[in-house]
């Protein structure tokens, strides 16, 4: 194809390369000149036109396309009416898609103007989504090229297969644990539902039972007799190794465990099994939300009738970050710690600076100095500033105004407490009622802990994760629970409802045993307050 500018005169049968717009009338860009048209152009004042000359050989632009969308057509895959040297792929059921990478890529190195663009692989698709679209790039292609093409697709893998879904009956087991609540089991049954649904399949009523390992294969026992077809069990705590008490429990039912753990994010706890040739899936914790996350891609998988192996969950890592694919205030590289979630905001941090500092004595505790001058508020909330919870919001009540000055130049938010006087619970009400409603989650720090840095907060926060069933994070040293804590904020209501006076949120820790995760420390930092003069006497840097 020749392409360049065209005297007049020589240029009719060649293709427009710009539109032109002339008076009462406009010449579209790929359309072959006539005479009319030509003449128009001189009426405008032309003498040359920028156009392409097919040469002998050549195959036009909108043929070239249909050819190569013939090519990879499928009885599952249909193509739309070439237009301006592109054709549509889509998919006539609702199914999986895999894509040989390899066709895919030495098809677009045939040559430059020959163009396949895909979904990636292993995309769920609807019936009558677009899966590929095919574009020639120039007006006209060479026609030796054009057949070197349709012969690679002919002798190499289907670039292009749909796998449809298959309408699979699951079972699901949810064990219980006591204080786990109703609303959890109802919220995870809506989510299993609907992602049974969305493949086309149907969920079997629910079973509940004890968490127990022999209870768990009893359940699976009469799920497979009632005509399940894939089995999957939510257990009240989340599976933290192949034989814990779910995976025994497939175990128990005479099944065995091929693969525990995945690299995708959320889903990493999915544990993966089987009972004869039927799956038997223990769910990650985020499961129970309807957020994507690892185990619709097993499900996918399955419903399509593909195999699902240690290696095929091996090769997930790459595309499996799913959590953190919007854009994030303080990117993991930088702070050592996931500073943002899907659900929008940044973990936040409540520092407790109102208290009466009764047993001191006559000084406020918060606003002694170290040996470098600095008060020991401020050295936490230096701390808490140089980890990656934002915003930094500092409860204030005695002494407020002192303290505030102490905090001058910090990017912190100061709450002042009205009930200050009452205890503790009234500056973490006044905290938690401070809070963005972006933030996911609040971190309680004390603000008499000078000893507990930002790499130990980082540490925490990374912990944090309420779709994997990480609501709390609780640090320990040796054992012994110690302080901060990170709460979800779905726990907020029950928190300010429980505590009283100086007492904190013991009970809600007691009452959501099962979803806390424990973070254990190197030294005993995190136990460490400073109540009285007698305890600052010892401690190096105050």
């Amino acid at each position: 194809m020749k392409f360049g500018a065209f005297l007049l005169g020589e240029a009719e049968g060649t293709i427009l390369a710009h539109t032109h717009r002339l008076s009462g009338r406009a010449l579209r860009k790929g359309m072959t000149l006539d005479a009319d048209a030509l003449a128009a152009l001189r009426a405008a004042g032309h003498t040359e036109v920028v156009a392409a000359l097919p040469e002998p050989g050549d195959v036009g632009e909108d043929a070239a396309a249909d050819r190569l969308g013939a090519a990879l057509a499928s009885p599952l895959l249909t193509r739309s009416i070439a237009s301006t040297g592109r054709v549509n792929l889509f998919a006539t059921r609702p199914g999986l898609l895999r894509v040989a990478a390899d066709t895919v890529h030495r098809l677009n190195a045939v040559d430059e103007s020959l163009t396949l663009a895909t979904l990636p692989d292993a995309a769920m698709v609807a019936a009558r989504g677009m899966v590929a679209t095919i574009k020639v790039i120039p007006f006209a292609v060479p026609g030796e090229k054009l057949a070197e093409a349709e012969a690679l697709i002919r002798a190499a893998p289907p670039a292009l297969t749909l796998h449809p879904f298959r309408p699979l009956r699951a079972g699901l087991v949810l064990t219980e644990l006591p204080g786990l609540k109703p609303s959890v089991i109802e919220g995870t049954v809506a989510a299993t539902a609907a992602r049974i649904a969305g493949f086309g399949g149907t969920l079997l009523p629910p079973l509940t039972c004890p968490h127990v390992a022999d209870s768990v294969a009893g359940a699976l026992r009469s799920l497979r007799a009632h005509g399940a077809d894939v089995l999957l069990i939510a257990g009240a705590s989340a599976v933290v190794d192949r034989r814990d008490v779910a995976p025994d429990g497939i175990v128990r039912a005479g099944g065995a465990i091929d693969h525990f753990g995945m690299p995708v994010d959320p889903g990493n706890l999915l544990c993966l099994g089987r009972i004869g040739a039927m799956p038997a899936l223990v769910l990650p914790g985020c499961a129970r939300s309807p957020k994507p996350n690892g185990i619709d891609s097993v499900l996918a998988r399955l419903f399509a009738g593909l195999p699902v192996t240690s290696a095929e969950i091996a090769g997930m890592g790459v595309g499996g970050l799913l959590q953190e694919s919007d854009p994030r205030p303080l990117p993991r590289a930088r702070t050592g710690a996931p500073a943002a979630r899907a659900s929008g905001g940044a973990v936040a941090a409540i520092v407790l600076a109102a208290g009466l500092s009764r047993r001191m004595g006559p000084r406020n505790k918060l606003l002694l100095p170290d040996e470098n001058g600095q008060p020991m508020v401020a050295r936490v909330v230096d701390a808490v500033l140089a980890s990656a919870a934002r915003p930094v919001l500092v409860v204030l009540g005695h002494q407020a105004e002192a303290v505030e000055q102490a905090l001058a130049g910090r990017t912190v938010r100061c709450v002042h407490a009205a009930g200050y006087a009452r205890g503790l619970s009234a500056s973490l009400k006044a905290g938690l009622a401070a809070l963005p409603e972006s933030a996911p989650g609040a971190m309680i720090c004390l603000g008499d802990m000078p000893l507990v840095t930002a790499p130990m907060l980082d540490q925490l926060l990374a912990a944090f994760d309420p779709d994997e069933g990480r609501r709390i994070v609780v640090p320990t040293h040796a054992g012994q629970r110690g302080n901060p804590v990170i709460w979800d904020r779905s726990l907020f209501p029950e928190i300010l409802a429980s505590v009283r006076g100086d007492s904190g949120a013991r009970f809600v820790l007691e009452r959501h045993a099962d979803e806390i995760v424990e973070v254990e420390m190197a030294d005993d930092s995190v136990l460490r307050d400073f109540d009285t003069p007698e305890s600052l006497v010892p401690v190096a840097g105050l």
